[in-house]
C-alpha cells in the first residue's frame, strides 16, 4: 500500500510494537548536504529553495523558507555539539517534534520497520498483549483490549492508564516508545502498573503475552421464547471483516432468523472502507451511512446502497470500548431508527490516513473528521444508547494480586476493595466493600473455601486467589449475567413478528 492509496484508518493507534530501528545513513560531517537533502525529501521539499514547495501542494513559498531554520539548527548540531549524533536520529526526531506539536494522539511518525509491522497487523497477527492504546493527557491508555487475548484474560479495561512495564516507567515516552516496552515475545510477562478511573490506587496487572490472531467476527444463535435471533460480535474492523460478517449475515438470513444483534463492545475500530462496506448491508432505504469533512470544511456523504428494510429487528450492543468505526456503525444505525443497548461509546471521531515516505517510514495523520447521518460529531463524547444498561460491577473487578503477600485479616487498601467486590458478585457478599478487611470478610472468605474444598483459613492465598479467579471468569461468561445482552435480546423480543 502505498503512499496516499493506504486506506484511511479509524481507531488502528497502536496494535503493534515501534522498534525505532535507524536508517542507515552516512554519518560524515562532509556530506551534511546529502543528508539534509534527505531530510527535505522526508518532509516533503526537494530543495531548500522557497520555490519549490512539495508538502501536499499546501506550502506557501514563505513556509518552505522557513523550514530552513531546520537545516540551520541540523547543521550547528552536527558542526559543534560535543558528540557524534546519528543524523537519522535527528531526522527522526524533527519529524517526530513536528508531529507531537499537533497535540493529537491518533497523528503519528512510523519509522520503515514500524510501519511495515502496522501494515501486517492489519492482515494477520502479531505477539503482544493484545490491546488498542491510545495517548491521552500524555499517559498510555487502553481503549480495548481485543476479544480473548491476554490483555482481557487480565482484566485490563477501556480507558486504563499504563504508566509503567516490568518497573520501568514510560512517562515522558512517545506511544511508540511506550508500546516497544510493552511488546514482547509470546510467553513473557509484562507486569503493568495501572491507573484505574474510580479507583484510589495503582494497580499492578500481569500479562502474559501471546500471540495475538486478528479473527474479527464471530456469530452465535439464541432462542427466546420460541424465537431465534442472530449474534454477530465484530472485534474490530479488519482486511477480511467485511467479508466475514457478509457471510455471517446472509447465513442467518438463509436461516430467517427473528432478529439481529451485532455486539460492537469493546471494538476499537479500523478501517473506514470495511464499516463504509457493512453499512451497505444494514442502513436501510440508501440512507446515510456517515458524512466525511475534510479540513476545508467540504464534506462527503457516503450512502447505503440497500433497498428497503431488513425484515427483521436489530439491536446493536456498545459500550465505553467502542471506538471510532465502532461508532460510525452505531451511530448510523441509531440515527435510522434501530435501538442501542449498552453505555456511551468512547468517543473518537476523527479520521487518519497513513501515507507512505520513500524510505518506506509513514505518517499516519488525522486528515478529517466523521459526522453522524444528522450531521453530529461524537468526538470525545461518544454515541449514547437508547437502552442504557450497566454491567455488574464485578464484571470490572481487576485480577487479585498477591504481590505483597496474602490478603488477611486487618488489611486495608484497593486489593481488599477487590477482594470484596469479587465475593459480592460470586455470591459471598462480606457487607462492605470500603477496602477494609474485617471479621465479615473473614467470613465471607471462608464460606468461599468451604464450598470449594480449600482450607478455611480465611486468608486469600494463591490457591484461593485462583479459585476466585476462575469462579469469577465463569461467571462473567455465562450470557444470563450479561445484562446488556438480555436487554438486547428483550428489544428484539419485542419487536419480533412473531
Amino acid at each position: 500500500m502505498k503512499g496516499s492509496t493506504l486506506a484511511a484508518l479509524l481507531g488502528l493507534t497502536m496494535v503493534f510494537s515501534s522498534l525505532f530501528t535507524m536508517v542507515a545513513m552516512d554519518s560524515e560531517r562532509s556530506v551534511l548536504g546529502q543528508t539534509l537533502s534527505t531530510f527535505l525529501d522526508k518532509v516533503g521539499l526537494t530543495s531548500p529553495a522557497p520555490s519549490a514547495p512539495n508538502i501536499g501542494n499546501r506550502v506557501a513559498p514563505s513556509e518552505a523558507e522557513s523550514l530552513k531554520k531546520i537545516y540551520e539548527v541540523y547543521g550547528m548540531i552536527q558542526q559543534n555539539y560535543l558528540e557524534e549524533v546519528d543524523p537519522q536520529k535527528l531526522v527522526d526526531g524533527a519529524i517526530n517534534g513536528m508531529i507531537n506539536s499537533l497535540e493529537d494522539p491518533y497523528s503519528v511518525y512510523m519509522d520503515p520497520k514500524s510501519a511495515e509491522q502496522f501494515t501486517e497487523s492489519i492482515h494477520s497477527s502479531f505477539q503482544g498483549i493484545g490491546a488498542e492504546v491510545t495517548m491521552e493527557g500524555g499517559k498510555v491508555t487502553i481503549v480495548s483490549p481485543f476479544k480473548g487475548s491476554p490483555a482481557e484474560k487480565a482484566g485490563l479495561r477501556p480507558h486504563d492508564q499504563v504508566i509503567s512495564v516490568n518497573g520501568e516507567s514510560l512517562e515522558g515516552l512517545d506511544l511508540y516508545e511506550a508500546v516497544l516496552k510493552i511488546r514482547g515475545p509470546k510467553g513473557s510477562e509484562a507486569k503493568l502498573e495501572v491507573i484505574r478511573p474510580g479507583l484510589r490506587d495503582a494497580l499492578t496487572v500481569i500479562v502474559v503475552r501471546d500471540e495475538i490472531p486478528l479473527e474479527t467476527v464471530y456469530s452465535e444463535t439464541i432462542k427466546k421464547n420460541g424465537k431465534t435471533f442472530g449474534k454477530i460480535e465484530v472485534t474490530q474492523f479488519s482486511m477480511n471483516t467485511g467479508t466475514r460478517f457478509k457471510e455471517e449475515l446472509e447465513k442467518f438470513e438463509k436461516e430467517k432468523v427473528d432478529g439481529l444483534i451485532i455486539d460492537l463492545r469493546g471494538n476499537p475500530g479500523g478501517l473506514l472502507n470495511v464499516v463504509v462496506d457493512m453499512g451497505h448491508l444494514l442502513v436501510p432505504n440508501k440512507g446515510v451511512i456517515l458524512q466525511v469533512e475534510d479540513t476545508s470544511g467540504t464534506r462527503e456523504v457516503m450512502k447505503s446502497k440497500l433497498d428497503g428494510k431488513k425484515p427483521y429487528p436489530i439491536t446493536v450492543l456498545i459500550d465505553k470500548g467502542s471506538a471510532s468505526a465502532s461508532e460510525i456503525l452505531a451511530g448510523a444505525l441509531k440515527e435510522n431508527g434501530y435501538k442501542i443497548v449498552g453505555q456511551t461509546s468512547f468517543g473518537k471521531g476523527t479520521v487518519q490516513n497513513s501515507m507512505e515516505l520513500e524510505d518506506k517510514s509513514q505518517v499516519k495523520m488525522t486528515i478529517a473528521k466523521w459526522l453522524t447521518p444528522s450531521g453530529g460529531w461524537i468526538n470525545k463524547t461518544g454515541v449514547e444508547p437508547t437502552v442504557a444498561i450497566e454491567q455488574p460491577k464485578y464484571f470490572f473487578a481487576a485480577p487479585i494480586s498477591l504481590e505483597e503477600g496474602n490478603l488477611k485479616y486487618d488489611q486495608n487498601g484497593e486489593a481488599i476493595h477487590n477482594l470484596q467486590m469479587i465475593l459480592e458478585g460470586l455470591g459471598f457478599p462480606a457487607g462492605r466493600t470500603d477496602g477494609y478487611f474485617d471479621e465479615k470478610t473473614v467470613t465471607a472468605v471462608k464460606a468461599f473455601q468451604k464450598l470449594n474444598e480449600l482450607p478455611m483459613t480465611g486468608e486469600v492465598d494463591e490457591k484461593t486467589a485462583a479459585m476466585l479467579q476462575e469462579q469469577l471468569v465463569k461467571k462473567i461468561k455465562d450470557p444470563a449475567n450479561d445484562l446488556q445482552l438480555q436487554a438486547a435480546i428483550q428489544v428484539l423480543d419485542k419487536e419480533a413478528k412473531k
